[in-house]
């Protein structure tokens, strides 16, 4: 299951999480060697000093969870969480703007993301599947692409859906071979993994890391 590690972003969201929860996580990580832990902005600094020396990096979430703020405030989010040692960042849309076809304010709120990351950081553009039609998720993800993002990832974990099969193959469809694809939101398990990765998932987002590549299943995701 090295593999699947590599592939698997740690992730510890909730707003309760702890100091200690936090510094937990990142020795899972380093454990089991993660592509990376996901944790909120303000744990980036204490998760940059945890993992230092290490192969694991460290992930933050960017207009978390509602992805209702304006461009501006994202990309100064960005940059201070790259300031802070953030080596990946998960952006969530304007899902508002999505939802009201208004394309033009959905680009520019992922190109100021894109942009403030640079080279720094890796983007990862959170469509946030379980609110959006199909012809929008297609059309969030060739938004995502025209942006330049690097990734673009289904959920945040904190709506009313996470990753299903079939919205990671449209979107490896709709985005093609050369840019990421993030399961996140209900992958629990060793299979959930395998599933989401043959049809199309280069990265998991899942707080249930240590579950899955021990062949477990996790009660909950996130």
């Amino acid at each position: 299951m090295q593999d699947v590690a590599r592939m698997i972003d740690h992730t510890l969201l909730k707003p309760e999480a702890t100091e200690e929860q936090i510094i937990t996580l990142c020795q899972e990580a380093r454990d089991y060697h993660f592509a990376s832990v996901c944790v909120n902005p303000a744990w980036v600094k204490l998760a940059s000093q945890q993992l230092q020396g290490s192969d694991v990096k460290v992930c933050t979430v960017i207009g978390f969870p509602l992805g209702a703020s304006s461009p501006d405030v994202k990309a100064f989010e960005t940059k201070k969480a790259i300031e802070d040692g953030a080596h990946e960042v998960d952006m969530v849309i304007n899902i508002g703007a999505m939802k009201s076809g208004n394309y033009d304010v959905v680009l520019e709120d992922i190109k100021a993301v894109v942009e403030a990351a640079g080279n720094a950081a890796l983007s990862k553009v959170i469509i946030e599947t379980a609110l959006l039609t199909n012809d929008e998720k297609i059309k969030a993800c060739e938004l995502s692409v025209q942006a330049g993002a690097d990734f673009v990832k289904t959920s945040t974990g904190f709506s009313k859906g996470g990753a299903t099969i079939e919205d990671i193959a449209l979107m490896r469809k709709t985005v093609g071979p050369d840019i990421g694809v993030k399961a996140s939101g209900g992958v629990r398990s060793a299979e959930d993994a395998k599933n989401m990765i043959e049809a199309g998932a280069t990265r998991l987002g899942a707080s249930s890391g240590v579950a899955i590549v021990k062949g477990l299943t996790a009660e909950s995701d996130y």
